[in-house]
């Protein structure tokens, strides 16, 4: 697996970036070669933030953790990553048809409202997929909804994890 450590508001000493290498080395078993890790590591005031993030083949797996120490925050975000590759195993391998994870590969001052802003835009591709995937990888990502293009309706559509633990669907009316 090749892994990418980046620093933000930290000095990255060699023990960190072994450490990080070394943490992640024990997901090598579920990964070909040329998987690519992007890690990063964050201080903020007295906040040390690990995010990781590995994309295979349409997925993404994403982890991340927060403790007063940069260490416990690597230790408890890789073994989150690896509650989640256990977890989706079995599915990603039915879905697969056997084939095993490897092969995957505004201001208002007057009251002192602020109006809401944008503070950030992502952008990323949609396959299509059928709803029980996209419920997948809304999980995988930890979010809390998904958007996604429904493969049987050719739609884009949206799943959301409800506050009763259940999943609900949104699906455009023409």
């Amino acid at each position: 697996m090749k892994i990418t450590v980046r620093g933000k508001n930290i000095q990255m000493t060699n023990a960190l970036r072994q450490h990080v290498e070394k943490r992640l080395g024990r997901l090598d078993k579920y990964f070909e070669a040329d998987t690519e890790a992007q890690v990063t590591l964050t201080v903020e005031r007295d906040r040390h933030v690990v995010e990781v993030t590995i994309p295979l083949n349409g997925y993404i797996l994403r982890g991340e953790e927060e403790t007063g120490d940069m260490y416990a925050s690597i230790d408890l975000v890789l073994d989150k990553l690896e509650k989640q590759i256990e977890k989706y195993k079995t599915k990603l391998a039915k879905k697969l048809r056997s084939q095993s994870l490897k092969e995957l590969a505004g201001n208002d001052s007057a009251n002192g409202y602020e109006e809401p802003k944008i503070l950030k835009t992502k952008h990323f591709s949609i396959k299509p997929m059928p709803v029980e995937e996209a419920i997948m990888q809304m999980n995988l990502l930890g979010h809390s909804f998904f958007v996604f293009s429904n493969a049987e309706t050719e739609q884009v559509n949206v799943v959301y994890r409800r506050k009763d633990g259940n999943y609900g669907l949104i699906e455009p009316e023409y």
